[in-house]
């Protein structure tokens, strides 16, 4: 009986998704070739998806641990608006604002950490519940209403993080690459980030080696946190209001965007280039079908269909990566 390659399941495993990125911009440069294969289309991609980029990078950290965060959503929203409160309503300067808001995020990932490893708490309910809390506090810190800035407007060089461009690409696009560097770099060639898988594939034995797991497991959603904390600064360049109803919208393409990339370059397994390549899908798809007349409600639908698809694509390669290879035992 012929034998499937392990080399093709692995070909298929690690590039089906880039190779998926790449069929769908061709599909729709052959269905829209006025409007889809331009540069002003792949640059308003590259701007628009850069939030949601990052916030799906921000998931990828609890997630390599066997967590999730569900309050990233709601901190993201209590971020920009808390961006946007320091510098329009007390006239902190812009960069002080911006460090308040970036290392307030971590600490706040830092306690969801503590919550789920000292509490014992479920990540999902620990985080739902703190997430709750962030929303109150943006409620409370806006009264329900907007942040709009005087006639003066915002200073230039805080909404040119956003608006700017470098080497004729929107600088949104070179955040999120330097993001996906850092990350790779922490997952993949420091002793951390392999400590972090260990803790999420078996926390019993790496507690048994010696891994500090609730520490690991603190640092993974301290960084989280950070980064949802730069991704909310971004979100108040792009937006110039604090709107305290932002934020939810960009929960669930953050965990298609963590779930389906565990499935690819590294199948099994959360890792940053992965969430990079399945970012690029979900971003290419949605541009696609928005160009081609899609109603509303096509978003949502895409969004949760892919988050269905990524998570039994995810188990099914968590479930091979576990499995002995053909012959082990003979």
């Amino acid at each position: 009986m012929t034998r499937r390659s392990p080399r093709g399941h692995h070909l298929v495993g690690g590039y089906g998704l880039p190779a998926l990125a790449v069929l769908l911009f061709l599909a729709f440069s052959l269905a829209l070739p006025d409007t889809f294969p331009t540069r002003e289309n792949v640059s308003s991609i590259l701007s628009n998806q850069s939030v949601p980029a990052l916030l799906a990078l921000g998931v990828t950290l609890p997630v390599a641990t066997g967590k999730f965060d569900l309050s990233v959503g709601y901190g993201l929203g209590l971020a920009h608006v808390m961006v946007m409160h320091l510098i329009v309503d007390t006239g902190t300067p812009w960069q002080v604002a911006c460090l308040v808001v970036v290392l307030g995020g971590a600490l706040v990932g830092a306690l969801n950490g503590v919550v789920v490893e000292f509490a014992r708490i479920d990540s999902l309910i620990a985080t739902l519940g703190t997430g709750s809390i962030m929303y109150a506090l943006t409620g409370w810190l806006t009264d329900g209403g907007r942040i709009v800035p005087g006639p003066e407007g915002l200073p230039a060089a805080f909404t040119a993080l956003y608006d700017g461009s470098f080497l004729g690409l929107p600088v949104p696009a070179f955040y999120v690459l330097a993001a996906v560097a850092v990350l790779w770099v922490v997952l993949e060639r420091l002793p951390f980030g392999r400590y972090l898988y260990v803790v999420g594939s078996n926390p019993r034995a790496a507690g048994v080696l010696g891994i500090r797991t609730r520490r690991y497991s603190v640092c993974a959603f301290a960084g989280s946190g950070l980064v949802v904390g730069f991704a909310g600064v971004l979100l108040a360049a792009q937006q110039q209001i604090g709107n305290p109803s932002v934020g939810l919208e960009y929960l669930l393409p953050a965990f298609v965007g963590a779930l389906l990339g565990s499935t690819t370059v590294r199948p099994g397994r959360a890792n940053a280039l992965g969430t990079l390549v399945a970012v690029g899908v979900l971003a290419v798809g949605l541009a696609g079908i928005g160009q081609l007349g899609a109603q509303f409600w096509a978003t949502p639908l895409f969004n949760g269909l892919t988050l269905l698809l990524a998570v039994g694509l995810a188990g099914y390669a968590a479930r091979r990566r576990l499995r002995p290879p053909a012959g082990a035992g003979t």
